[in-house]
Protein backbone atom coordinates (compact mmCIF):
# COMPACT_ATOMS: atom_id res chain seq x y z
CA UNK A 1 0.00 0.00 0.00
CA UNK A 2 2.46 2.63 0.68
CA UNK A 3 4.64 1.72 -2.27
CA UNK A 4 1.69 2.39 -4.04
CA UNK A 5 0.82 5.84 -2.16
CA UNK A 6 4.68 6.40 -3.39
CA UNK A 7 4.30 5.77 -6.90
CA UNK A 8 0.91 7.75 -7.55
CA UNK A 9 2.70 11.00 -5.37
CA UNK A 10 5.51 10.61 -7.92
CA UNK A 11 2.71 10.57 -10.71
CA UNK A 12 0.63 13.48 -9.23
CA UNK A 13 4.45 15.38 -8.63
CA UNK A 14 5.05 14.57 -12.53
CA UNK A 15 1.82 15.74 -13.45
CA UNK A 16 1.75 19.24 -11.36
CA UNK A 17 4.92 19.44 -13.25
CA UNK A 18 3.14 20.76 -16.71
CA UNK A 19 3.07 24.10 -16.27
CA UNK A 20 0.34 26.98 -17.79
CA UNK A 21 0.08 29.97 -19.51
CA UNK A 22 -3.04 31.45 -20.32
CA UNK A 23 -4.61 28.28 -19.80
CA UNK A 24 -1.51 26.55 -22.43
CA UNK A 25 0.05 23.89 -21.46
CA UNK A 26 4.06 24.60 -21.43
CA UNK A 27 5.60 21.38 -22.46
CA UNK A 28 9.39 20.17 -22.88
CA UNK A 29 11.16 16.60 -23.75
CA UNK A 30 11.18 15.91 -19.98
CA UNK A 31 7.27 16.02 -19.95
CA UNK A 32 6.13 16.03 -23.25
CA UNK A 33 5.01 11.77 -23.15
CA UNK A 34 3.58 12.89 -19.37
CA UNK A 35 1.53 15.39 -21.90
CA UNK A 36 0.11 13.15 -23.69
CA UNK A 37 -0.92 10.35 -21.51
CA UNK A 38 -2.62 12.60 -18.61
CA UNK A 39 -4.75 14.38 -21.87
CA UNK A 40 -6.21 12.02 -24.69
CA UNK A 41 -6.77 15.20 -26.91
CA UNK A 42 -4.16 18.07 -27.31
CA UNK A 43 -3.04 20.42 -29.81
CA UNK A 44 0.63 21.20 -30.13
CA UNK A 45 2.12 24.45 -31.14
CA UNK A 46 6.17 24.20 -32.08
CA UNK A 47 6.53 28.08 -32.05
CA UNK A 48 10.10 30.44 -31.51
CA UNK A 49 10.01 33.13 -29.46
CA UNK A 50 11.24 35.52 -32.04
CA UNK A 51 8.60 34.31 -34.62
CA UNK A 52 6.11 36.86 -35.73
CA UNK A 53 3.65 34.83 -36.93
CA UNK A 54 3.95 33.28 -33.65
CA UNK A 55 3.30 36.02 -31.51
CA UNK A 56 0.34 37.08 -33.65
CA UNK A 57 -1.14 33.66 -32.80
CA UNK A 58 -0.84 33.86 -29.69
CA UNK A 59 -3.80 35.47 -27.97
CA UNK A 60 -6.22 33.98 -30.44
CA UNK A 61 -4.32 30.38 -29.28
CA UNK A 62 -4.91 31.07 -25.29
CA UNK A 63 -8.43 32.75 -26.20
CA UNK A 64 -9.18 28.98 -27.90
CA UNK A 65 -7.61 26.91 -24.58
CA UNK A 66 -9.80 29.39 -22.27
CA UNK A 67 -12.84 28.73 -24.54
CA UNK A 68 -12.28 24.61 -24.30
CA UNK A 69 -11.07 24.81 -20.27
CA UNK A 70 -14.04 26.78 -19.55
CA UNK A 71 -16.48 24.44 -21.20
CA UNK A 72 -14.94 21.25 -18.83
CA UNK A 73 -13.44 19.78 -22.53
CA UNK A 74 -10.96 17.06 -22.33
CA UNK A 75 -9.16 18.90 -25.23
CA UNK A 76 -6.16 20.67 -24.49
CA UNK A 77 -3.71 23.62 -25.98
CA UNK A 78 0.21 23.30 -25.71
CA UNK A 79 3.02 24.98 -26.54
CA UNK A 80 7.05 23.45 -27.23
CA UNK A 81 9.30 26.53 -27.84
CA UNK A 82 11.19 24.81 -30.94
CA UNK A 83 14.34 26.62 -30.34
CA UNK A 84 15.32 24.87 -26.46
CA UNK A 85 13.84 21.94 -27.36
CA UNK A 86 15.49 21.69 -30.40
CA UNK A 87 14.80 17.69 -30.08
CA UNK A 88 11.36 17.74 -30.41
CA UNK A 89 11.42 19.79 -33.08
CA UNK A 90 13.48 17.96 -35.07
CA UNK A 91 11.13 14.79 -34.04
CA UNK A 92 8.22 16.11 -34.94
CA UNK A 93 9.74 17.76 -38.71
CA UNK A 94 9.46 20.93 -37.56
CA UNK A 95 11.23 23.35 -40.58
CA UNK A 96 9.39 26.42 -39.98
CA UNK A 97 7.47 28.68 -37.19
CA UNK A 98 4.96 28.39 -35.99
CA UNK A 99 4.17 24.54 -36.61
CA UNK A 100 0.89 22.91 -35.03
CA UNK A 101 0.03 19.50 -34.67
CA UNK A 102 -2.58 17.51 -33.14
CA UNK A 103 -1.93 14.26 -30.66
CA UNK A 104 -5.36 12.34 -30.46
CA UNK A 105 -6.05 9.30 -27.70
CA UNK A 106 -2.39 9.77 -26.49
CA UNK A 107 -0.98 8.93 -29.54
CA UNK A 108 2.76 9.70 -29.87
CA UNK A 109 3.06 8.80 -33.51
CA UNK A 110 1.75 10.63 -36.87
CA UNK A 111 0.12 13.48 -35.30
CA UNK A 112 -2.52 15.27 -37.71
CA UNK A 113 -0.98 18.50 -39.06
CA UNK A 114 -3.24 21.52 -37.91
CA UNK A 115 -5.29 22.79 -41.44
CA UNK A 116 -7.44 25.43 -40.52
CA UNK A 117 -7.46 29.06 -39.56
CA UNK A 118 -5.47 31.06 -36.89
CA UNK A 119 -8.53 32.44 -35.01
CA UNK A 120 -9.96 31.47 -31.83
CA UNK A 121 -12.89 30.08 -32.91
CA UNK A 122 -11.05 28.28 -36.27
CA UNK A 123 -8.96 26.60 -33.67
CA UNK A 124 -11.89 25.63 -31.52
CA UNK A 125 -14.00 24.50 -34.70
CA UNK A 126 -11.30 22.41 -35.78
CA UNK A 127 -10.72 20.47 -32.50
CA UNK A 128 -14.41 19.85 -32.03
CA UNK A 129 -14.77 17.87 -35.32
CA UNK A 130 -11.61 15.99 -35.21
CA UNK A 131 -12.50 14.51 -31.06
CA UNK A 132 -16.55 14.29 -32.13
CA UNK A 133 -19.32 13.37 -34.49
CA UNK A 134 -19.31 14.77 -38.15
CA UNK A 135 -22.16 16.66 -37.77
CA UNK A 136 -24.31 17.49 -34.67
CA UNK A 137 -27.49 15.99 -34.15
CA UNK A 138 -29.79 18.79 -33.90
CA UNK A 139 -33.19 18.23 -32.39
CA UNK A 140 -34.30 21.90 -31.24
CA UNK A 141 -34.41 25.15 -33.03
CA UNK A 142 -32.28 26.79 -30.37
CA UNK A 143 -29.52 24.07 -31.29
CA UNK A 144 -29.64 25.34 -34.83
CA UNK A 145 -29.76 29.11 -33.59
CA UNK A 146 -26.97 28.63 -31.69
CA UNK A 147 -24.33 27.09 -33.77
CA UNK A 148 -24.89 29.06 -36.52
CA UNK A 149 -24.72 32.29 -34.11
CA UNK A 150 -21.20 30.87 -32.62
CA UNK A 151 -19.65 30.24 -36.18
CA UNK A 152 -18.77 32.30 -39.24
CA UNK A 153 -20.06 29.48 -41.18
CA UNK A 154 -21.97 26.33 -40.98
CA UNK A 155 -23.10 23.76 -42.73
CA UNK A 156 -26.52 22.25 -41.85
CA UNK A 157 -28.76 18.92 -43.87
CA UNK A 158 -32.05 18.75 -43.04
CA UNK A 159 -33.69 14.97 -43.51
CA UNK A 160 -36.60 13.78 -42.54
CA UNK A 161 -34.88 10.21 -43.15
CA UNK A 162 -31.78 10.59 -41.37
CA UNK A 163 -30.96 6.46 -43.06
CA UNK A 164 -31.41 8.04 -46.08
CA UNK A 165 -28.85 8.29 -49.12
CA UNK A 166 -28.72 11.77 -48.78
CA UNK A 167 -27.78 12.25 -45.27
CA UNK A 168 -25.43 9.17 -45.28
CA UNK A 169 -23.89 11.56 -48.43
CA UNK A 170 -23.86 14.75 -45.90
CA UNK A 171 -21.90 12.59 -43.49
CA UNK A 172 -19.24 11.66 -45.26
CA UNK A 173 -19.02 15.08 -46.67
CA UNK A 174 -18.77 16.70 -42.82
CA UNK A 175 -16.24 14.32 -42.28
CA UNK A 176 -14.10 15.26 -45.23
CA UNK A 177 -14.44 18.92 -44.05
CA UNK A 178 -12.12 20.19 -40.70
CA UNK A 179 -12.58 23.77 -39.91
CA UNK A 180 -16.58 24.17 -40.46
CA UNK A 181 -19.16 22.60 -37.83
CA UNK A 182 -22.33 20.68 -39.42
CA UNK A 183 -25.62 19.77 -38.03
CA UNK A 184 -27.99 17.36 -38.91
CA UNK A 185 -31.60 17.23 -38.24
CA UNK A 186 -35.33 15.43 -38.81
CA UNK A 187 -37.38 17.99 -36.99
CA UNK A 188 -40.02 18.86 -38.14
CA UNK A 189 -39.93 22.73 -36.48
CA UNK A 190 -36.23 23.40 -37.53
CA UNK A 191 -37.12 22.41 -41.39
CA UNK A 192 -40.23 24.88 -40.89
CA UNK A 193 -38.09 27.57 -39.14
CA UNK A 194 -35.10 27.42 -42.01
CA UNK A 195 -38.07 27.40 -44.51
CA UNK A 196 -37.45 24.12 -46.10
CA UNK A 197 -40.04 22.18 -47.24
CA UNK A 198 -38.18 19.00 -48.50
CA UNK A 199 -34.75 17.40 -47.68
CA UNK A 200 -31.50 19.85 -48.67
CA UNK A 201 -28.99 21.08 -47.44
CA UNK A 202 -28.02 25.19 -46.63
CA UNK A 203 -24.94 27.00 -45.83
CA UNK A 204 -24.72 30.05 -43.73
CA UNK A 205 -22.65 32.41 -43.16
CA UNK A 206 -22.24 36.11 -41.10
CA UNK A 207 -21.24 37.73 -44.88
CA UNK A 208 -22.16 38.60 -48.41
CA UNK A 209 -25.54 36.56 -48.81
CA UNK A 210 -26.23 35.24 -45.32
CA UNK A 211 -26.86 31.76 -46.60
CA UNK A 212 -27.10 29.24 -49.60
CA UNK A 213 -29.26 26.93 -50.24
CA UNK A 214 -27.52 23.67 -52.36
CA UNK A 215 -29.56 22.81 -55.61
CA UNK A 216 -28.94 19.39 -57.06
CA UNK A 217 -28.13 15.68 -56.83
CA UNK A 218 -26.70 15.17 -52.98
CA UNK A 219 -23.59 13.06 -52.71
CA UNK A 220 -20.27 14.25 -51.37
CA UNK A 221 -18.80 15.20 -54.52
CA UNK A 222 -21.39 17.81 -55.09
CA UNK A 223 -21.53 19.22 -51.28
CA UNK A 224 -18.19 19.78 -51.20
CA UNK A 225 -17.78 21.46 -54.45
CA UNK A 226 -20.86 23.76 -53.13
CA UNK A 227 -19.34 24.38 -49.56
CA UNK A 228 -16.07 24.93 -50.91
CA UNK A 229 -17.62 27.98 -53.60
CA UNK A 230 -19.59 29.65 -50.58
CA UNK A 231 -17.77 29.23 -47.72
CA UNK A 232 -15.13 32.37 -47.95
CA UNK A 233 -16.44 35.93 -48.63
CA UNK A 234 -16.63 36.95 -52.33
CA UNK A 235 -13.75 39.05 -51.44
CA UNK A 236 -11.07 37.80 -48.73
CA UNK A 237 -8.47 40.64 -47.13
CA UNK A 238 -5.21 39.11 -46.87
CA UNK A 239 -4.03 39.29 -42.95
CA UNK A 240 -2.03 36.47 -40.68
CA UNK A 241 -5.20 35.11 -39.92
CA UNK A 242 -7.00 34.62 -43.14
CA UNK A 243 -3.56 33.18 -44.90
CA UNK A 244 -4.49 29.31 -44.03
CA UNK A 245 -7.48 29.92 -45.91
CA UNK A 246 -5.95 31.43 -48.58
CA UNK A 247 -3.31 29.12 -48.90
CA UNK A 248 -4.74 25.91 -47.43
CA UNK A 249 -7.95 25.91 -50.05
CA UNK A 250 -9.02 24.19 -52.93
CA UNK A 251 -9.26 27.24 -54.66
CA UNK A 252 -5.41 27.41 -56.23
CA UNK A 253 -5.65 30.53 -59.18
CA UNK A 254 -6.32 34.11 -57.08
CA UNK A 255 -6.48 37.27 -58.00
CA UNK A 256 -4.92 39.94 -56.05
CA UNK A 257 -5.94 43.65 -55.55
CA UNK A 258 -3.49 45.48 -54.00
CA UNK A 259 -4.59 48.75 -53.00
CA UNK A 260 -4.58 51.24 -50.17
CA UNK A 261 -7.12 50.97 -47.74
CA UNK A 262 -6.87 54.39 -46.64
CA UNK A 263 -7.56 55.94 -50.17
CA UNK A 264 -10.77 58.28 -50.55
CA UNK A 265 -11.44 55.84 -53.57
CA UNK A 266 -11.12 52.55 -51.65
CA UNK A 267 -14.65 51.53 -51.52
CA UNK A 268 -15.52 51.76 -54.92
CA UNK A 269 -12.74 49.83 -55.80
CA UNK A 270 -14.07 47.27 -53.48
CA UNK A 271 -17.41 47.47 -54.88
CA UNK A 272 -16.29 46.79 -58.18
CA UNK A 273 -14.01 44.16 -57.62
CA UNK A 274 -16.15 42.55 -55.64
CA UNK A 275 -18.95 42.74 -58.39
CA UNK A 276 -16.78 41.20 -61.01
CA UNK A 277 -16.34 38.39 -58.35
CA UNK A 278 -19.34 37.46 -58.19
CA UNK A 279 -19.30 35.21 -61.83
CA UNK A 280 -16.05 33.37 -60.37
CA UNK A 281 -17.35 31.98 -57.05
CA UNK A 282 -15.52 28.30 -56.77
CA UNK A 283 -13.11 28.96 -59.77
CA UNK A 284 -10.60 32.26 -58.30
CA UNK A 285 -10.32 33.53 -54.93
CA UNK A 286 -10.49 36.82 -55.16
CA UNK A 287 -8.31 38.72 -52.38
CA UNK A 288 -7.51 42.64 -51.66
CA UNK A 289 -4.22 43.49 -49.79
CA UNK A 290 -3.52 46.84 -47.82
CA UNK A 291 -0.56 47.92 -50.00
CA UNK A 292 0.78 50.39 -47.62
CA UNK A 293 0.75 47.91 -44.80
CA UNK A 294 4.58 47.62 -44.02
CA UNK A 295 3.63 43.35 -43.41
CA UNK A 296 2.32 43.40 -47.28
CA UNK A 297 5.78 45.11 -48.64
CA UNK A 298 7.14 41.55 -49.34
CA UNK A 299 4.00 40.60 -51.41
CA UNK A 300 4.51 43.79 -53.39
CA UNK A 301 8.03 42.85 -54.22
CA UNK A 302 6.87 39.29 -55.01
CA UNK A 303 4.83 40.68 -58.05
CA UNK A 304 7.30 43.74 -58.77
CA UNK A 305 5.34 46.12 -57.57
CA UNK A 306 6.19 49.36 -55.63
CA UNK A 307 3.89 51.03 -53.36
CA UNK A 308 3.64 54.38 -55.72
CA UNK A 309 2.17 51.64 -58.39
CA UNK A 310 -0.65 50.82 -56.53
CA UNK A 311 -3.85 50.03 -56.83
CA UNK A 312 -2.74 47.14 -59.21
CA UNK A 313 -4.34 44.07 -60.40
CA UNK A 314 -2.17 40.82 -60.59
CA UNK A 315 -3.48 36.87 -61.23
CA UNK A 316 -1.27 34.18 -59.85
CA UNK A 317 -2.06 30.07 -59.61
CA UNK A 318 -0.40 28.36 -56.87
CA UNK A 319 -0.41 25.15 -58.51
CA UNK A 320 3.27 22.73 -59.20
CA UNK A 321 4.43 25.95 -61.37
CA UNK A 322 3.33 29.67 -59.94
CA UNK A 323 2.26 31.06 -62.78
CA UNK A 324 1.68 35.06 -62.82
CA UNK A 325 -0.62 37.21 -64.92
CA UNK A 326 -1.34 41.07 -65.64
CA UNK A 327 -4.21 42.89 -67.24
CA UNK A 328 -3.65 44.74 -69.66
CA UNK A 329 -5.87 47.50 -68.37
CA UNK A 330 -4.79 49.34 -65.10
CA UNK A 331 -8.60 50.67 -64.85
CA UNK A 332 -10.10 48.80 -61.95
CA UNK A 333 -13.69 48.52 -63.29
CA UNK A 334 -15.44 45.16 -62.71
CA UNK A 335 -15.99 45.03 -66.86
CA UNK A 336 -12.04 44.56 -67.01
CA UNK A 337 -11.59 42.28 -64.35
CA UNK A 338 -14.45 40.43 -66.04
CA UNK A 339 -12.57 40.14 -69.37
CA UNK A 340 -9.36 39.60 -67.51
CA UNK A 341 -10.71 36.66 -65.37
CA UNK A 342 -12.70 35.27 -68.08
CA UNK A 343 -9.84 34.94 -70.61
CA UNK A 344 -7.67 33.44 -67.86
CA UNK A 345 -10.58 30.86 -66.79
CA UNK A 346 -10.70 30.11 -71.13
CA UNK A 347 -6.88 29.44 -71.17
CA UNK A 348 -6.12 32.46 -73.56
CA UNK A 349 -3.90 34.20 -71.28
CA UNK A 350 0.17 34.54 -71.39
CA UNK A 351 2.06 34.88 -68.34
CA UNK A 352 3.22 38.25 -67.19
CA UNK A 353 7.30 37.66 -66.79
CA UNK A 354 9.19 40.43 -64.77
CA UNK A 355 12.58 41.72 -65.56
CA UNK A 356 14.79 44.43 -64.46
CA UNK A 357 16.69 46.78 -67.66
CA UNK A 358 20.27 45.38 -68.36
CA UNK A 359 22.47 47.00 -66.14
CA UNK A 360 25.11 49.26 -68.38
CA UNK A 361 27.76 46.99 -66.59
CA UNK A 362 26.34 43.74 -66.20
CA UNK A 363 28.92 42.28 -67.58
CA UNK A 364 32.03 44.16 -65.81
CA UNK A 365 32.12 42.08 -62.35
CA UNK A 366 33.57 38.46 -62.69
CA UNK A 367 29.93 37.12 -61.72
CA UNK A 368 28.06 38.41 -64.35
CA UNK A 369 24.25 40.01 -63.49
CA UNK A 370 21.76 38.80 -65.50
CA UNK A 371 17.79 39.81 -65.81
CA UNK A 372 15.23 38.70 -67.97
CA UNK A 373 16.07 40.57 -70.82
CA UNK A 374 19.22 39.38 -71.49
CA UNK A 375 18.89 35.58 -70.10
CA UNK A 376 18.18 33.85 -73.06
CA UNK A 377 20.91 35.56 -75.16
CA UNK A 378 23.53 34.75 -72.35
CA UNK A 379 22.57 31.26 -70.77
CA UNK A 380 21.78 29.98 -73.84
CA UNK A 381 24.77 30.89 -75.87
CA UNK A 382 25.62 27.86 -77.34
CA UNK A 383 29.52 28.43 -77.28
CA UNK A 384 29.19 29.01 -73.69
CA UNK A 385 28.59 26.75 -70.25
CA UNK A 386 27.12 29.02 -67.89
CA UNK A 387 26.22 28.50 -64.71
CA UNK A 388 23.79 30.65 -62.71
CA UNK A 389 22.69 31.26 -59.41
CA UNK A 390 18.99 32.18 -58.81
CA UNK A 391 19.02 34.53 -55.67
CA UNK A 392 16.83 36.51 -53.43
CA UNK A 393 18.15 39.23 -52.15
CA UNK A 394 16.73 39.13 -48.21
CA UNK A 395 17.70 35.27 -48.61
CA UNK A 396 19.67 34.41 -45.69
CA UNK A 397 21.20 31.02 -47.48
CA UNK A 398 22.07 33.13 -50.25
CA UNK A 399 24.01 36.18 -48.13
CA UNK A 400 26.39 32.94 -47.07
CA UNK A 401 26.67 31.67 -50.27
CA UNK A 402 27.36 34.90 -51.95
CA UNK A 403 31.32 35.17 -51.23
CA UNK A 404 32.32 31.58 -52.41
CA UNK A 405 30.01 32.21 -55.69
CA UNK A 406 32.37 35.45 -56.09
CA UNK A 407 35.56 33.07 -55.59
CA UNK A 408 34.36 31.23 -58.46
CA UNK A 409 33.32 34.08 -60.59
CA UNK A 410 36.81 35.15 -60.08
CA UNK A 411 38.43 31.84 -60.85
CA UNK A 412 36.92 32.11 -64.33
CA UNK A 413 36.58 35.54 -64.66
CA UNK A 414 39.21 34.53 -67.80
CA UNK A 415 37.50 31.56 -68.89
CA UNK A 416 37.11 31.84 -72.72
CA UNK A 417 33.70 29.30 -72.32
CA UNK A 418 32.53 29.27 -68.46
CA UNK A 419 30.80 32.24 -67.46
CA UNK A 420 29.59 32.47 -63.76
CA UNK A 421 26.36 34.24 -63.00
CA UNK A 422 23.37 35.42 -61.21
CA UNK A 423 19.92 36.19 -61.16
CA UNK A 424 17.32 38.22 -58.62
CA UNK A 425 14.17 36.28 -58.73
CA UNK A 426 12.25 38.45 -56.95
CA UNK A 427 12.80 41.11 -59.74
CA UNK A 428 12.84 38.55 -62.73
CA UNK A 429 11.23 36.01 -63.98
CA UNK A 430 11.99 33.61 -67.28
CA UNK A 431 10.03 30.52 -69.28
CA UNK A 432 13.21 28.04 -69.18
CA UNK A 433 13.30 27.79 -65.18
CA UNK A 434 10.64 27.91 -62.22
CA UNK A 435 12.67 29.12 -59.26
CA UNK A 436 10.66 27.44 -55.99
CA UNK A 437 13.25 28.30 -53.45
CA UNK A 438 16.65 30.13 -52.82
CA UNK A 439 18.99 29.75 -53.83
CA UNK A 440 18.73 27.24 -57.00
CA UNK A 441 21.87 27.13 -59.19
CA UNK A 442 21.32 25.81 -62.57
CA UNK A 443 23.80 25.03 -65.36
CA UNK A 444 23.08 25.52 -69.20
CA UNK A 445 26.25 23.69 -70.82
CA UNK A 446 27.06 24.84 -74.13
CA UNK A 447 25.33 23.17 -77.69
CA UNK A 448 22.16 23.98 -79.08
CA UNK A 449 19.56 21.34 -77.19
CA UNK A 450 19.46 24.01 -74.39
CA UNK A 451 19.79 21.96 -72.08
CA UNK A 452 19.66 22.46 -68.11
CA UNK A 453 21.26 20.47 -65.65
CA UNK A 454 20.62 21.14 -61.85
CA UNK A 455 23.70 21.67 -59.28
CA UNK A 456 22.97 19.39 -56.23
CA UNK A 457 26.19 19.10 -54.64
CA UNK A 458 28.20 20.90 -51.67
CA UNK A 459 27.95 24.80 -51.96
CA UNK A 460 31.71 25.00 -51.84
CA UNK A 461 34.09 26.35 -54.08
CA UNK A 462 35.86 23.21 -54.21
CA UNK A 463 32.64 21.46 -55.14
CA UNK A 464 31.77 24.14 -57.61
CA UNK A 465 34.86 23.88 -59.35
CA UNK A 466 34.99 19.87 -59.64
CA UNK A 467 31.45 20.53 -61.53
CA UNK A 468 32.18 22.72 -63.82
CA UNK A 469 35.19 20.87 -64.71
CA UNK A 470 33.23 17.69 -65.04
CA UNK A 471 30.63 19.52 -67.42
CA UNK A 472 28.48 19.32 -64.74
CA UNK A 473 28.40 15.70 -64.26
CA UNK A 474 30.10 15.33 -60.58
CA UNK A 475 27.52 16.92 -58.47
CA UNK A 476 24.58 17.09 -61.70
CA UNK A 477 21.29 16.08 -61.83
CA UNK A 478 18.87 16.42 -64.98
CA UNK A 479 16.47 19.32 -64.11
CA UNK A 480 13.47 19.13 -62.07
CA UNK A 481 15.58 15.93 -59.16
CA UNK A 482 16.79 18.80 -56.75
CA UNK A 483 17.82 17.51 -53.58
CA UNK A 484 16.65 18.31 -49.76
CA UNK A 485 19.28 20.86 -48.98
CA UNK A 486 17.46 23.10 -46.64
CA UNK A 487 16.10 26.33 -48.82
CA UNK A 488 14.25 29.72 -48.51
CA UNK A 489 11.12 28.73 -50.12
CA UNK A 490 10.02 31.23 -52.73
CA UNK A 491 6.26 30.63 -51.43
CA UNK A 492 6.82 32.25 -47.68
CA UNK A 493 6.86 35.57 -49.29
CA UNK A 494 6.21 37.34 -45.46
CA UNK A 495 8.80 34.99 -44.10
CA UNK A 496 11.28 36.76 -41.18
CA UNK A 497 14.42 35.41 -41.55
CA UNK A 498 16.17 35.25 -37.92
CA UNK A 499 19.52 36.84 -38.53
CA UNK A 500 20.46 36.04 -34.50
CA UNK A 501 20.34 32.11 -35.28
CA UNK A 502 23.16 30.34 -33.46
CA UNK A 503 23.54 28.12 -36.23
CA UNK A 504 23.81 30.60 -39.04
CA UNK A 505 21.01 28.95 -40.79
CA UNK A 506 17.81 31.11 -41.45
CA UNK A 507 14.90 29.52 -39.44
CA UNK A 508 11.83 30.71 -41.15
CA UNK A 509 7.82 31.07 -40.18
CA UNK A 510 5.45 29.62 -42.43
CA UNK A 511 2.78 32.01 -44.15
Amino acid sequence: MLKFLVLFALAAASRADIAEEDDVLVLKKSNFEEALKAHPNILVEFYAPWCGHCKALAPEYAKAAGILKAEGSDIRLAKVDATEESELAQEYGVRGYPTIKFFKGGEKESPKEYSAGRQADDIVSWLKKRTGPAATTLTEVTQAESLIADNEVTVIGFFKDAESDGAKAFLKAAEAVDDIPFGITSDDALFSKFELSKDGVVLFKKFDEGRNTFDGEISKENLLTFIKGNQLPLVIEFTEQTAPKIFGGDIKSHILMFVPKAASDFQDKMDQFKKAAEGFKGKILFIFIDSDLEDNQRILEFFGLKKEECPAIRLITLEDEMTKYKPDSEDITADNIISFCTLFVEGKLKPHLMSQDIPEDWDKNPVKVLVGKNFEEVAFDPAKNVFVEFYAPWCGHCKQLAPIWDKLGEKYKDSDNIVVAKMDSTANEIEAVKVHSFPTLKFFPAGDDRKVIDYNGERTLEGFTKFLESGGKEGGAPAGEEDEEEEDDLTDVDDQQDEDDSDGEEAHDEL
